[in-house]
């Protein structure tokens, strides 16, 4: 053991407080990317006093299929004053904080190193079993307290402004999807005097399929007219690269709006004719088709993000051409895409839905001059949104940078155990 190193069990013990007055009524889970998430679990009919408070600045992990899943799930609650998480998770918290920071563990939990070293130590069956004994003996540099403030205030500032990245490509989104809504719901995009198309008496007809009237010239149809789609390839898992190669986008990697990377995979392997096929282009829309948040996960495709592959499970959607993309981009939000899928979706433990059904989804057709006008505003909105998650991106590498400097911090600590 290096000599500024002590072992996890040292600092932590574990908690054990159940929701007996059900007092409690937040439900959270646990994701493999270190986050809580709140809880979409069917709990009808559930004794929700068994299920365990947490409280701030507390932890929950899991320490089962940590092998399979190369990852440890272990958060920190920073954000609520208390919750409630089910029982199977183990919460703990930090015995002394005028010793150990709970940020500071949390930023030693999120090293790629902790979660090769919990994969290793991880033993029964195949899905990989993480003993609490042996997380109790995984070791962390503990310096001083006030160096362990000075790295995580460092840290924060990093997270910080990742966070204001993406504040404002939401605002941003916002404003995409309002003068969508302005255009193609209320049908007051400009006429070619500038005014507002219904309000000046522009014409409209009545349409029998949206039993409402539309403006003249325009039609109803689905995805599928302005837009083609295809499936990705099954990437044998095991040939997968961490490192090098081309990265692939999995269904895990498709989120509401961005595309995560913190669970990427490359392919460093020689590429054949239909793996060629599968290669992504910027303004691509990506549906996961499989999952509990299955119609409610897409993603849009950034130009900083390419190269990329897609896999199986995940549908591409490209518009036939470049200034549609961003209008079918919007229409899954401002048309409630999630409402349609949940209607159609089949499955039962796990939702599903067919490449046919994303096609069929039903949607208004402008003419050509509305969508090229309304991309020529749209698109300046969204080239800002992609250099922000490019700055964000960059952002991420000087986190993974700061956390890998954790394990040369200076021995500038006092034992005291």
């Amino acid at each position: 053991m290096q000599s500024n190193y002590r072992p996890i069990g040292d600092y932590i013990q574990l908690v054990d407080e159940r929701n007996v007055d059900l007092q409690v009524t937040t439900l959270l889970g646990l994701s493999i990317s270190k986050q809580f998430i709140h809880s979409v679990a069917n709990t009808v009919g559930t004794n929700m006093r068994n299920y365990k408070i947490i409280r701030k600045n507390q932890f929950a992990c899991s320490t089962m299929q940590v092998r399979r899943d190369r990852k440890m799930p272990v958060a920190l609650l920073k954000d609520i004053d208390e919750a409630i998480i089910s029982q199977a998770y183990p919460v703990f918290e930090i015995v002394d904080t005028d010793k150990l920071l709970p940020e500071y563990l949390m930023m030693w939990f999120s090293r790629e190193e902790f979660d090769r070293q919990a994969e290793f130590l991880a033993v029964g069956g195949v899905r990989g079993t993480l003993e609490w004994e042996d997380f109790l003996e995984m070791e962390l540099p503990v310096p001083s307290l006030e160096k362990q403030q000075e790295i995580v205030n460092e840290y924060n500032i990093i997270a910080n402004r990742i966070k204001l990245n993406d504040q404002l490509n939401d605002k941003l989104e916002e404003t995409a999807q309002a003068i969508y809504k302005h255009w193609f719901v209320d049908f007051e995009f400009p006429n070619k005097n500038g005014e507002p198309y219904k309000s000046s008496g522009g014409v409209l007809v009545y349409n029998d399929k949206l039993d409402r009237e539309i403006p003249k010239g325009w039609e109803t149809g689905s995805l599928d007219n302005l837009s083609t789609q295809f499936s990705g390839f099954a990437f044998k898992g095991d040939k997968y690269s961490l490192k090098e190669g081309i990265t692939v986008v999995r269904g895990e990697n498709v989120t509401e709006k961005r595309l995560r990377w913190d669970t990427h995979k490359k392919w460093n392997l020689e590429l054949d004719g239909r793996m060629k096929k599968c290669f992504l282009e910027a303004n691509d829309i990506l549906i996961g088709m499989d999952g509990s948040k299955v119609g409610k996960n897409w993603s849009l495709v950034s130009n900083f993000e390419l190269p990329l592959l897609l896999a199986q499970r995940v549908t591409s959607i490209r518009g036939n051409q470049g200034y549609q993309s961003l209008y079918l981009y919007l229409s899954l939000y401002v048309l409630n895409f999630a409402e349609y899928v949940s209607q159609v979706q089949t499955g039962t433990s796990v939702p599903h839905i067919s490449g046919q059904q994303i096609k069929d989804f039903p949607l208004l057709i402008p003419n050509d001059l509305r969508l090229k006008q309304f991309d020529s505003i749209i698109k300046p909105l969204f080239e800002r949104v992609f250099i922000n998650i490019e700055s964000s991106r960059m952002l991420e590498e000087l986190k993974d940078l700061l956390l890998a400097k954790m394990a040369t911090v200076e021995k500038e600590f006092e034992l005291t155990m």
